[in-house]
């Protein structure tokens, strides 16, 4: 029985450091949830907001009959992809089919406002807009 207690000890004491739980390092930025919804024909809402440096979670979801693009291709090209792969059109835009959801992982470049379309509704209204903030 005493021989069962001290191995059960050893293993204890020699369980490797990533079995231990992580303390949050508070210099970490958290990352942020942006949630566009595109019907037919346009974005809600149809003003985002971002900030700069920020680790972003971008989610798209197409809640409508026709497919639709998130172009944004100055805001795109400003921003840290970390999930090119969701990138179309040399990275200026992100298809998103009917009744799909897309989620891009991003660090939002500079502050400034950039324009946002869907290239293929655009001329009957579906536009908007980003900011990114300090």
């Amino acid at each position: 029985m005493r021989f069962f207690a001290l191995t059960a000890c050893c293993l204890l004491v020699s369980l490797p450091a990533w079995a231990a739980p992580k303390t949050p390092n508070p210099a970490t930025p958290k990352t942020e949830t942006v949630t566009v919804v595109m019907v037919d024909d346009r974005f809600e809402p149809d003003h985002v907001i971002f900030h700069a440096g920020r680790p972003t979670a971008l989610h798209l979801v197409n809640q409508g009959k026709d497919m639709h693009e998130f172009t944004a291709p100055e805001f795109l090209h400003a921003s840290k992809i970390r999930t090119p792969h969701a990138l179309s059109n040399n990275g200026g835009d992100i298809v998103v089919q009917p009744g799909q959801t897309v989620v891009v992982k991003l660090i939002p470049g500079h502050a400034g406002d950039y324009k946002l379309i869907c290239a293929d509704h655009d001329w009957d209204g579906m536009v908007g807009s980003i900011t990114v903030q300090p």
